[in-house]
């Protein structure tokens, strides 16, 4: 068992951008720190967020543009005030975008460079390449191309040409070398926000949806890992069947993996995914667990999930490789919904704590696994979802 599931701790829930703030979202800047301050005055030991990666326009995290790339709209501006990369006056204009201001802040940043932190500008792009270099064209081209998915780019670029791609790369290098220098902004910030909580005995728990979104740059770049035809188009896609919460299923939208292609190659995408996750988080829970015995997968032409089948997914394996890859990571397992005894016992070899809530106990049962005294230990209790 982890070091950090040897005891008992006390934890709160909350997303960076419902920490208070004078603009549209909470950020990473002085009130993250004073909420780590908080937490260890009232003697929590967890800090728990949603996912923090960069979303749709939606503002979804379980749909992101990547499973990588961390949203730019946590990045504090107040340390670019400090490294003089933004003007204080610059706030007086109140139709720049969070985007447009970290945009300028990379220009200044480019007419005086620092030395010192042009050198871990660089580090960060060496050490992040294996994910950064594609996100960051990705993420260009998008712009160049309206927003709209990459599965409705012109050919040779939704196919990823390598000549096409070649030229990109050369003429939107400026668009995205500031992508890239976002992303070192929220990193650094991250990561200094990580080391204080470090410092205050509180751990940092984050979230991992089990899916990505369809337009994303892990999808463009990795089509061979995911059910899609020849036009590219997904085949099935991810939800859950009817249940008592509806009638209809959930019909979540997002592209199945390819199993067999992932396990061909050792899961090197999860472990990639995974040595993100576990760099930016003490703990991790991974949502829908489920998912890694078996998924449900709808017609990607049907509108609800009814007609959806469960298909088996290689979790045994899958685990088996992070755990052997990352020995000491720590994994929390969202087990919520229809759980079979085959989900619970690959929850149980691996020893993940599950979940369980206060808010589904009390319907007058006294088996219901969900009230406080049929609590085994290793578990996670929450008041709610």
């Amino acid at each position: 068992m982890s070091q950090l599931l040897n005891r008992r701790r006390a934890g709160v829930l909350c997303h960076i951008s419902s920490l208070p703030s004078n603009t549209a979202s909470g950020d990473l800047g002085t009130e993250a720190f004073r909420f780590v301050d908080f937490l260890q005055e009232i003697g929590a030991t967890i800090w728990q967020t949603l996912p923090l990666n960069m979303t749709h326009a939606d503002g979804s995290p379980y749909q992101c543009l990547s499973a990588h790339a961390g949203n730019p709209e946590f990045i504090s501006l107040d340390a670019l005030f400090e490294k003089e990369w933004l003007s204080t006056n610059i706030l007086v204009d109140k139709t720049l975008t969070k985007q447009q201001l970290l945009n300028l802040a990379y220009k200044n940043y480019l007419a005086n460079i620092d030395a010192s932190t042009n050198q871990y500008f660089d580090q960060f792009c060496i050490e992040q390449a294996f994910w950064l270099d594609d996100f960051a064209l990705f993420l260009a081209l998008r712009e160049h191309f309206n927003h709209t998915g990459w599965f409705q780019w012109d050919e040779a670029y939704k196919n990823r040409d390598e000549a096409t791609l070649k030229s990109a790369n050369l003429l939107l290098a400026q668009e995205i070398n500031a992508i890239k220098f976002t992303q070192y902004l929220f990193f650094s910030q991250w990561l200094a926000l990580k080391a204080y909580a470090t410092s205050k005995n509180v751990v940092l728990f984050g979230d991992i949806p089990i899916f990505v979104s369809y337009d994303s740059a892990d999808v463009w770049c990795n089509p061979h890992l995911f059910k899609l035809d020849a036009d590219q188009h997904m085949t099935v896609v991810a939800g859950v069947p009817p249940d008592y919460f509806s009638a209809t299923g959930q019909r979540w939208g997002n592209p199945h993996y390819k199993w067999e292609a992932m396990q061909a190659d050792g899961f090197a995408w999860w472990l990639r995914r995974m040595q993100t996750q576990n760099a930016l988080f003490d703990m991790v829970r991974i949502d829908h667990f489920r998912g890694f015995e078996a998924a449900w997968e709808i017609p990607a032409t049907d509108e609800t999930a009814i007609n959806g089948y469960w298909v088996h997914a290689p979790g045994d394996a899958l685990l088996g490789a992070i755990k052997q890859a990352f020995p000491n990571i720590t994994l929390i397992a969202e087990d919520l919904g229809v759980i079979t005894p085959e989900v619970s016992t690959l929850r149980d070899k691996y020893a993940l704590p599950g979940m369980k809530i206060l808010q589904f106990a009390f319907g007058g049962q006294d088996d219901n696994p969900y009230l406080p005294h049929n609590t085994e230990e290793n578990s996670v209790v929450y008041t709610g979802t």
